[in-house]
């Protein structure tokens, strides 16, 4: 497969609810993916970049090896790739938002638990090994770290190990094969990662074009265009109320002296009760609108 090096490359998640997220930030940022059924590749039809679809623990070695300039990946994948690594061909660019999960340990419901010791002398089954060891060592437990490549939840069953570190989202799996989760290694999301590599002025600009893109993608995210208006006494307090606002714009009101017009974008969710709040204080005429589109 050739790399055109005249655009820009992201390597994503081949499939599953990552892949689908990630894809659905790179169209929130204007790029139209032309795509088909099991492809390995992608074309933004309207911007200079192509998606590589892999295996999540292949994206790191693509940005890594600068086969890839980009790249979207869990922070338990990115971890396990770099643990024992002095300097990472990649650098994290920002967290997310999405893809949320746990690395974590489990053992047999029916088992005691009382902190890392328990684990000594034990045999634990995982697919992060490199994780687990580290823990492992800042935990000062001696246990055996076996590696296995999926179905990690069914060592204990086969005794295999005695207990397991696994990641885990809602626990359900871990329920449905007798197990409880009782400490936690990793807490992980996605993970914007970049090259390390040099990139030549044309590709640089690109670069720098997506990344304002994204990053407008990621502020948006929760937060919300707030309006209200407000009397010169009460502004102080409105405004010290308004979840995540650096700085708010304050207006006079035409033809009600003393009278402000308060516009401000609020990092923050706007709740019913902060709504409630506001009026307490002072606030009337109260509109709160999402934002499409951010650049920052």
């Amino acid at each position: 497969m050739s790399v055109d090096r005249s655009r820009l490359h992201i390597a994503l998640q081949r499939s599953g609810r990552l892949s689908e997220l990630s894809r659905d930030l790179l169209r929130d940022a204007g790029l139209r993916i032309e795509t088909s059924k099991n492809a390995l590749t992608a074309r933004a039809a309207n911007f200079p970049a192509d998606l590589m679809f892999v295996r999540d623990d292949d994206i790191p070695t693509f940005v890594s090896d600068g086969v890839c300039e980009f790249g979207i990946v869990g922070q338990n994948v990115l971890h396990e790739f770099a643990a024992g690594t002095s300097e990472p061909g990649f650098e994290v660019l920002a967290e997310l938002g999405f893809g949320q999960c746990s690395l974590r340990i489990a053992v047999p419901e029916r088992e005691g638990y009382d902190g890392p010791r328990s684990l000594a002398g034990q045999r634990i089954a995982t697919s992060y090994p490199r994780l687990l060891r580290e823990w492992l060592d800042r935990k000062g437990v001696a246990a055996d770290v076996v590696e296995m490549s999926g179905a990690v939840e069914l060592a204990p069953r086969l005794e295999i190990a005695q207990s397991i570190c696994d990641l885990v989202s809602t626990g359900a799996t871990l329920e449905a094969n007798g197990l409880r989760a009782v400490d936690t290694v990793l807490d992980s999301q996605a993970v914007l990662i970049r090259s390390r590599r040099p990139l030549d002025e044309a590709r640089a600009a690109i670069a720098d074009q997506l990344l304002g893109r994204i990053e407008g993608v990621i502020a948006t995210k929760g937060s919300k265009y707030i309006m209200l208006n407000a009397s010169s006494d009460a502004l102080k307090g409105i405004v010290a109320l308004l979840p995540g606002a650096e700085a708010p714009t304050v207006l006079p009101l035409h033809g009600r002296p003393g009278h402000f017009a308060v516009h401000a974008v609020c990092q923050e969710s706007v709740f019913w009760d902060t709504l409630q709040k506001l009026k307490a204080a002072g606030a009337s005429a109260i509109l709160v609108v999402p934002i499409e589109k951010m650049m920052m």
